[in-house]
């Protein structure tokens, strides 16, 4: 089965359609899929629901997706270094769903395990609760939530073989696991792609069964926040 493909594009051929859920990793700017990001705008895919912890910044990240007013809602936890996703938001133009992270983290684990529903304390008695089945075990109140199944996933990994086992690097890791394994069809985006067997299968973090198509790619690596000192006098 091949995997490896030429270009973002490429590896998305035939896999986009309007009205699509898709599931994407990243926090922030650090580990997100910036070429298949672009390459869906390039498609024009529209009325998407996207399931992510943010929706980057402005002019980067999923943030180009929503100046190109391609995205229909989000599926997020934290949306604070974003004018236009606020905007969009507050004038009515977008959906949101608010998920506390280790609530969006385990709905998409639980998607990409089968599991269809499970039980948190998280949100129990704030605005995340109201509308949701709420059941009591050993005393404690919980809220059910409803595990993630998306039409396709697009993640960022550091190291790739053939087979698309996944390597990430550092704190790059953070949502790209489980939002790999959500997918019906999971794309994955990397910087080198390394011989079959020279992975040691200790140091995968992503077995090759969730992932499907593989690019590699030059990638910008901008930050986000830079804080620095203040430069001493002479």
């Amino acid at each position: 089965m091949k995997k490896v493909y030429e270009s973002a594009a490429e590896a998305l051929d035939g896999l986009l359609f309007d009205g699509m859920l898709i599931a994407a990793g990243g926090f922030g700017l650090c580990g997100i899929p910036e070429l298949l990001i672009s390459a869906i705008r390039d498609a024009g895919t529209k009325d998407l629901t996207v399931a992510s912890n943010n929706a980057g910044v402005d002019d980067f990240g999923l943030g180009v997706l929503l100046q190109s007013r391609q995205v229909k809602k989000m599926m997020s936890s934290y949306v604070g270094e974003n004018a236009e996703f606020m905007r969009q938001y507050l004038s009515g133009e977008l959906e949101l769903e608010f998920n506390p992270q280790g609530t969006l983290a385990e709905r998409m684990r639980a998607g990409g395990c089968g599991i269809p529903g499970f039980y948190t304390k998280t949100g129990v008695g704030t605005q995340i609760a109201e509308g949701k089945e709420v059941k009591v075990f050993n005393g404690e109140e919980y809220i059910l939530e409803q595990g993630i199944f998306a039409d396709l996933s697009i993640v960022k990994a550091w190291k790739a073989d053939d087979t698309g086992n996944l390597v990430f690097r550092k704190t790059a890791r953070n949502f790209n696991p489980p939002a790999a394994m959500c997918g019906k069809v999971c794309v994955a985006e990397v910087e080198e792609i390394v011989p079959r067997g020279s992975i040691d299968p200790d140091h995968i973090h992503l077995p090759g069964i969730y992932v499907h198509r593989i690019i590699q790619g030059e990638h910008e690596k901008r930050i986000e926040q830079r804080t620095v000192r203040k430069k001493e006098d002479a």
